[in-house]
């Protein structure tokens, strides 16, 4: 069975979804905006600088991504999410930007490389 935790807030504020559709779905973070042209998805560190300007810089381009803050996790979350993180990125530098899938990877803060993705 699916079970949902969901905050929502209003005035850009974002949600907090924990999707259980299966018992290894992990906590990742929903962040609304008006381009939705391109599917964004962040894997980052709480404590990493150059994550918060990703995360800034897509908030002000009013990109809509979801991001996971991977040292925020545990246990099995913690291993899924460090296997996906592999997948695009060996050496599991952060931030880690999955554009559209996995079509386009940055690794790093890359302002225009990041704009350029996502005209």
């Amino acid at each position: 069975m699916g079970l949902f935790y969901l905050k929502l807030g209003f005035g850009g504020t974002h949600k907090v979804i924990r999707c259980k559709m299966n018992m290894n779905a992990m906590k990742r973070e929903v962040v609304p905006g008006k381009k939705t042209t391109h599917h964004v998805k962040i894997y980052t560190l709480s404590t990493c600088g150059w994550c918060k300007k990703t995360k800034e810089l897509l908030k002000a381009l009013d990109v809509a991504f979801e991001y996971v803050d991977v040292d925020q996790l545990s246990g099995e979350d913690y291993t899924e999410a460090t296997e996906e993180v592999k997948k695009y990125n060996p050496y599991r530098t952060y931030p880690t930007i999955v554009i559209d899938h996995g079509k386009h990877v940055i690794l790093g803060f890359k302002d225009k490389e990041i704009m350029e993705r996502l005209r």
